[in-house]
């Protein structure tokens, strides 16, 4: 985690990479596995959650915006895409090894809930 200048008081910042994985089985029955790598930033109360909380490894569930970004470098325009993040969940870790549970971590800054006019009807679920 960072700290940035914003005017005069500091904000926090954390930028992270994660990773996200797709398996399946290809026409001649063989595992494939295709995995994608994300920048993620986020400021505030939810930098200091994942400074906090967050580990390698950990499931997450982050929600956001998608904000490119370009720079001159060597004469060349580069692009940057990266997922600013609004809310960060903790959905527990690979095999629960270390960390903390997700009813255990504190509530992000950003929680969201369902819209008053969306019905939340479970009965049709089938667990």
């Amino acid at each position: 985690m960072h700290q940035s200048a914003a005017g005069q008081l500091p904000k926090p910042q954390a930028k992270l990479n994660l990773a996200t994985s797709e398996r399946w089985k290809d026409n001649d029955g063989n595992n494939q596995e295709k995995t994608e790598w994300h920048r993620i930033i986020t400021w505030r109360r939810q930098a200091e959650f994942a400074g906090e909380w967050l580990k390698k490894g950990q499931l997450v569930c982050i929600e956001g915006k998608l904000q490119t970004r370009s720079w001159e470098q060597d004469g060349q325009k580069k692009y940057m895409t990266e997922v600013v993040a609004d809310n960060i969940t903790m959905l527990g870790s690979k095999g629960d090894s270390g960390g903390k549970s997700p009813d255990s971590a504190p509530k992000t800054e950003n929680s969201t809930e369902a819209p008053q006019d969306i019905e939340d009807d479970d009965d049709d679920l089938p667990f």
